[in-house]
């Protein structure tokens, strides 16, 4: 059903994403994690309750604050992990399912992180997309978008950023949703860059030496 400016996006999909990413972390081995491998999830579980609080009292200057700090978070504790990983490769001492499952949870945080930027930034943020009763300008030019007939109203959420992040990290280019704005343009090279490393240089080392 088309969303309109007074039906709102549920933030509840964004935040349960980020719990995830917690999660992925705490499922990396000790020698891929950044201090303790609970910090993570402490950190964003901890943070989303003023994050959730803010949004609800439609507080946007913190909530928008709150939610960038998060995304930097995500963001480092990823790519020490994946530096971690790198690192450990030459010592031929990891063990090849461990690999195998430590590319696993950081390509699948990789996502989940790039989308978390996306619906962050794109149009403002949720609560810019929130003020029109459609979504005719952004970074990206979704199929809806040129259908308004078909998609009166229309507006994306956060799926819709998960799949284009989804996109980006396994075809490495654009599928369905063209990027149109620069920052969006080095963001997606950023994270198939990330994704690429994973896919390719430790996931198919681990192959090798199965």
């Amino acid at each position: 059903m088309p969303r309109t400016n007074s039906n709102h996006e549920a933030r509840w999909p964004a935040m349960l994403a980020i719990i995830v990413v917690g999660i992925l972390n705490a499922a990396l081995p000790d020698y891929l994690s950044v201090g303790p491998r609970w910090l993570l999830i402490v950190l964003v579980s901890v943070l989303e309750i003023p994050t959730i609080l803010a949004a609800r009292r439609h507080w946007i200057r913190a909530h928008e604050t709150l939610g960038l700090v998060i995304c930097v978070l995500i963001t480092l504790f990823l790519l020490l992990s994946l530096a971690l990983l790198i690192l450990a490769l030459p010592t031929h001492k990891e063990n090849p399912v461990d690999l195998l499952r430590s590319a696993a949870a950081l390509w699948l945080a990789n996502v989940i992180v790039f989308a978390f930027w996306f619906w962050r930034l794109d149009a403002g943020g949720s609560f810019a997309r929130d003020k029109v009763p459609g979504h005719t300008e952004g970074a990206f030019l979704f199929p809806q978008m040129v259908q308004p007939e078909r998609y009166p109203g229309w507006s994306p959420r956060f799926v819709d950023y998960l799949f284009i992040a989804f996109n980006h990290s396994t075809a490495f280019s654009p599928t369905d949703a063209p990027v149109l704005s620069r920052w969006a343009k080095v963001v997606t090279m950023f994270q198939s860059l990330i994704s690429l490393t994973i896919v390719i240089l430790l996931a198919a080392r681990a192959v090798n030496i199965l």
